[in-house]
């Protein structure tokens, strides 16, 4: 259902983007997927349709020239997922500047960027699916972790308000909010979590499947098949919305 439609995933090389990008690619979309590590992106690329891009959301520069040369050569951006991301937990009393700005730099200043450069083609073409990959810490809070569930936070709010100003335009913007994904990122943070809680890494992953109301961690497929949903045939009516995927009622 995509055939002829180009998409951005940033963090496309491993994870949720990875599995998101695989699914828009499967549908017949040219993917782009951008991260920091060309070596990632060329092994993520091997699959058809995805094509690398070194971009780090952190640098307006790097984003500005990312994602025109991607323009240049795939055709207008008209399906943005803001994907790519940190997380990492830190007391406010340990949070120091730099850990704060990195963290927001990242998440939050990486989707401002992204979906700011890729909406001139959904403008010009009058159809476009903007979808942020927040978190389940973006509507709750996640204890220990204010930084990072501000950053959250902050994706959903430019979400809502970037509904506001198209609504009716045929462009949608949406943000999904996992929680505790079967990724890497879930992997070291049961490592850094062992440590921090004197527990083994299988006792932190327990805890964090445990806090999944499920009681198990979130496949990547099951994000990328909500991405599809809010892309496809149907959901044009589904515009500012923050879509939990947490096994129950955050």
């Amino acid at each position: 259902m995509l055939t002829g439609r180009h998409a951005l995933v940033t963090g496309g090389g491993s994870g949720i983007g990875l599995a998101i990008a695989r699914t828009l690619a499967a549908a017949g979309a040219q993917v782009t997927i951008t991260g920091r590590r060309a070596d990632v992106l060329d092994q993520a690329a091997a699959t058809p349709g995805l094509h690398p891009v070194v971009m780090d959301v952190t640098r307006e520069p790097s984003v500005v020239t990312g994602i025109a040369n991607a323009i240049a050569a795939r055709g207008p951006i008209t399906v943005c997922i803001a994907n790519a991301g940190i997380a990492e937990g830190r007391s406010l009393s340990k949070t120091d500047m730099t850990f704060w700005r990195n963290m927001m730099a990242t998440n939050l200043d990486g989707a401002f960027l992204t979906i700011r450069d890729c909406l001139p083609g959904m403008k010009s073409e009058g159809w476009g699916r903007v979808i942020a990959i927040s978190s389940i810490a973006g509507l709750r809070g996640l204890k220990g972790a204010p930084a990072y569930s501000a950053s959250k936070h902050g994706m959903i709010g430019l979400i809502r308000g970037l509904s506001e100003d198209f609504l009716g335009s045929g462009i949608t913007c949406n943000a999904i909010c996992p929680a505790y994904v079967a990724t890497d990122i879930v992997t070291r943070n049961a490592a850094s979590i062992a440590i921090r809680a004197g527990v083994t890494e299988d006792k932190a992953l327990q805890l964090m499947m445990s806090a999944n109301r499920h009681g198990r961690l979130v496949e990547p497929d099951e994000v990328s098949a909500a991405v599809m949903w809010l892309i496809g045939p149907g959901s044009q009516s589904v515009n500012g919305q923050a879509i939990e995927i947490a096994g129950g009622q955050a």
